[in-house]
């Protein structure tokens, strides 16, 4: 089985930032495309952002585009979400996925990802 592990989420007051980390352990040439998605109480799991695991392309959500940054180190198998300007509406559990097959877009959805990880919590205050 593929494992995902995030970390780094917490509460943090609007306006802050925080940085999310997902530890995959697989092996590189196994991934094509990794991803974050959040949920938030009541809502269905929401795509945040995207990247191709070769090239470093990148793809956001309109919610999120120009407040976070989506990255990998391919060395350490480790995908990054740094998180800024954050805003009440941000608070939700946040998920980390992968796939070995799919290529990355701007409008993935949690059907196009093979592995998830457990979540993380992140909570904005006003």
């Amino acid at each position: 089985q593929v494992r995902l592990v995030e970390s780094g989420g917490g509460s943090v007051q609007a306006g802050g930032s925080l940085r999310l980390s997902c530890a995959a352990s697989v092996y590189t040439f196994l991934i094509s495309t990794m991803g974050w998605f959040r949920q938030a109480p009541g809502k269905e799991r929401e795509f945040v952002a995207a990247i191709s695991w070769s090239d470093g392309s990148t793809y956001y959500a309109d919610s999120v585009k120009g407040r976070f940054t989506i990255s990998r180190d391919r060395a350490r198998n480790t995908l990054y979400l740094q998180m800024n300007s954050l805003k009440p509406e941000d608070t939700a559990v946040y998920f980390c996925a992968s796939d070995t097959i799919r290529h990355a877009s701007a409008t993935m959805t949690s059907l196009d990802f093979g592995s998830w990880g457990q979540g993380t919590q992140v909570t904005v205050s006003s």
